[in-house]
């Protein structure tokens, strides 16, 4: 498992919320199968992110059941959620094309 980057934990769940509502161990585990189980965000680094986002009013909560019929809070992305996920993923594009050409053997 690889230890995650300083601001990437956001912009990961952001991404995650992108193809819909989720609850916090349903984000963790789509971060972790997507990345092939080198990226996890669990326990209070996950739910202190969440509530970050809905403080920046990034992600908006509403309760719903889970799949194994408990009640969860799920995550849903907002607009400005949205454009937060496009100016990020821009950033981080450049970022990782940068890192890579540094990289290359010369």
């Amino acid at each position: 498992m690889l230890d995650l980057i300083q601001g990437t934990v956001d912009v990961l769940i952001l991404r995650t919320l992108a193809w819909q509502p989720m609850h916090g161990y349903a984000i963790s585990r789509w971060i972790r199968e997507r990345s092939d189980g080198l990226l996890a965000i669990e326990g209070a680094a996950l739910y202190q992110a969440l509530h970050r986002l809905e403080r920046k009013r990034w992600v908006a909560p509403s309760w719903g059941v889970s799949d194994n019929n408990r009640r969860a809070k799920f995550y849903q992305l907002t607009a400005e959620g949205r454009r937060q996920l496009r100016a990020e993923t821009t950033t981080w594009q450049t970022y990782s094309a940068a890192v890579t050409r540094v990289l290359a053997p010369t």
